[in-house]
């Protein structure tokens, strides 16, 4: 899985900043995965910004108001007035359908302006139907400002509820009794995936299934299979301890791509004993296969460069002579004889 962080958005528009023409006057962002790197773009170059239906419009951001005679002649009532060299961005380029439909959009608006594309990520293959792009992704990928709203990923993903879809409930709440119950019944929504996901694989239990079910249905949560945990009671459950190996044997069953995880020790659990990407919400991290090895390795590393810096400094400290063994008159400061 090709994952791409905020982090590693922001790295790239910040590198294409310093790489864009002079020539830009004006960043439009794309609905709305483009918005967030045009936005950044903007603000690296300190250009104007607005989104495409503004930019259709004539309408451009400056701090909330409409941008007027700030740039070039003081009577131009419009920035868009007069021709501008203007840079549309979208997050990635997968097929290219999306921006054909964006090209023909501007074009039948017959504006004056001078029009170039760019895109953040592109599909191999792809890199000609853009004037810039930042790297080469290739699918399989996540993105994690969508990762819940990418139909062809989460249609392959497993997902947790419990602290994904929903809060975790309270210690208060998880008695396995009428307090959990009513907390399955009615917990708030948490994040809203807009596609549909293929395996929610959660550790509530299978005499939950009905109330589970009824929840998901409420909030229009569309999924491909349920899979749950099939102990009498929570007691057994807790006694078993096997969260994260259930939800591992669930990921290498269904054949999932990716795996999005709210616990974090879960996460690594997971990973490790599948060999295969998650996601933890809870962190904000991918924990990839082997991760918790490395971690182990350099932690090790470090601590026996720490244990070798201090045996060094001991070593030294020892070989000095000491203050008893100072020859007369060589008292050491501060000392009277």
């Amino acid at each position: 899985m090709n994952y791409r962080s905020f982090s590693d958005l922001q790295a790239r528009v910040a590198e294409w900043a310093i790489a864009l023409s002079d020539e830009v006057d004006l960043v439009v962002g794309l609905p709305r995965s483009g918005l967030l790197p045009a936005t950044l773009l903007a603000l690296h170059r300190h250009l104007p910004m607005a989104d495409l239906d503004g930019f259709l419009a004539g309408r451009v951001y400056d701090g909330g108001r409409r941008f007027r005679g700030r740039f070039g002649d003081s009577a131009v009532t419009s920035y868009l007035d007069e021709p501008r060299t203007v840079l549309v961005v979208d997050d990635s380029i997968r097929s290219g359908s999306s921006l054909a439909e964006v090209r023909e959009r501007i074009e039948r608006a017959h504006l004056p302006h001078t029009v170039l594309y760019g895109v953040v990520f592109a599909e191999p293959g792809t890199e000609h139907l853009v004037d810039y792009f930042c790297e080469v992704v290739a699918t399989p990928r996540a993105f994690e400002w969508n990762l819940l709203h990418t139909d062809a990923l989460l249609s392959k993903c497993c997902v947790d509820i419990d602290g994904i879809l929903c809060p975790d409930p309270t210690r208060a709440q998880n008695d396995d009794g009428h307090a959990y119950l009513d907390f399955v019944r009615s917990a708030p929504p948490l994040y809203r995936p807009t596609g549909r996901i293929g395996w929610l694989v959660t550790c509530r239990l299978e005499k939950y299934r009905a109330e589970t079910e009824a929840w998901l249905d409420r909030r229009g949560i569309r999924y491909g299979e349920l899979i749950m945990m099939d102990y009498p009671d929570a007691r057994a459950r807790r006694a078993a301890g096997a969260y994260g190996a259930f939800k591992a044997k669930a990921y290498l069953r269904t054949g999932a791509r990716f795996f999005l995880e709210s616990n974090p020790r879960q996460a690594r659990e997971i990973a490790e004993r599948t060999g295969r990407p998650v996601y933890c919400v809870g962190t904000r991290e991918l924990v990839e296969p082997g991760s918790i090895a490395r971690r182990r390795r350099d932690g090790a590393e470090w601590w026996s460069s720490v244990r070798s810096r201090v045996r060094r400094k001991l070593r030294a400290l020892l070989r000095r002579p000491s203050e008893q063994d100072s020859p007369p008159g060589d008292a050491p400061a501060g000392w009277t004889s």
